[in-house]
C-alpha cells in the first residue's frame, strides 16, 4: 500500500493540475469554458470547490506530516509564514464578504472596485497564494511546497480567463478598472 504522504501528495497535485487544465481549456476555448462557468450549477461548484479544497487540504496535511523537513530560519518560518497565513485568511474572507459567496463561486455578480478591490483586481487569489506560501514557509515541508506551486499556478492562470469574462460582462467600466488597478499587487 502506498505511503500516506505519497497518496496525499498525489491527490493535491492531481487536484491542482486538474484546475490548471480546466483553466487552460477555458482560456483556449472561451465559448466552452469551465471557469468562470457558462452556466453555474451545483455540480460545477462541487467540482471546483472540491478540487480547491483537496489542493489546499493536502498542502496542510503534508505540512503537518513533514513539519520541519527543510532548515529555514526561525524568523522566516514563524514571523513571515504565520503572518502570511493569518493575513491571507483575513483578506480572503474580507474578499468573500465584499464579493459575495455566489460570485466567489462563479455566479455573475456586480463589478466591485472598492475595499480590497481598490488595490488588486484579484485580492482573493492574492490572499490564497499568501496562505499557500505561508503554509510552505511555516512547515518547511518539501511535499507541501510542491503542492503549493501547482496551486499557485492554478490561481495565477485563473485571473487571465476571468478577465476576459469580466470584460464581456462589464465592458468599458471594467476596461477602465484594468487601467487603474493592478492584477495582483
Amino acid at each position: 500500500m502506498p505511503e500516506l504522504r505519497t497518496v496525499i501528495f498525489a491527490a493535491g497535485c492531481v487536484a491542482n493540475l486538474l484546475l490548471v487544465v480546466g483553466i487552460l481549456w477555458s482560456i483556449s476555448q472561451p465559448e466552452r469554458r469551465v471557469w468562470p462557468p457558462i452556466h453555474s450549477t451545483g455540480g460545477h461548484k462541487i467540482v471546483v470547490w472540491g478540487l480547491t479544497c483537496v489542493g489546499f487540504g493536502s498542502a496542510i496535511v503534508l505540512a503537518l506530516l513533514e513539519w520541519g523537513e527543510l532548515d529555514f530560519p526561525w524568523i522566516m518560518r514563524w514571523a513571515l509564514g504565520l503572518c502570511l497565513i493569518v493575513l491571507g485568511n483575513a483578506a480572503v474572507w474580507s474578499g468573500v464578504i465584499q464579493l459575495g459567496i455566489a460570485a466567489t463561486s462563479g455566479d455573475e455578480g456586480f463589478l466591485r472596485t472598492r475595499g480590497l478591490y481598490r488595490f488588486s483586481r484579484n485580492p482573493q487569489y492574492v490572499a490564497d497564494m499568501a496562505i499557500l506560501i505561508g503554509i510552505g514557509l511555516l512547515s518547511t515541508s518539501i511535499l507541501a511546497w510542491s503542492v503549493t506551486f501547482t496551486g499557485i499556478a492554478a490561481l495565477i492562470l485563473a485571473t487571465f480567463v476571468e478577465e476576459r469574462w469580466l470584460i464581456d460582462r462589464y465592458g468599458d467600466p471594467y476596461r477602465g478598472y484594468l487601467r487603474t488597478t493592478r492584477r495582483f499587487l
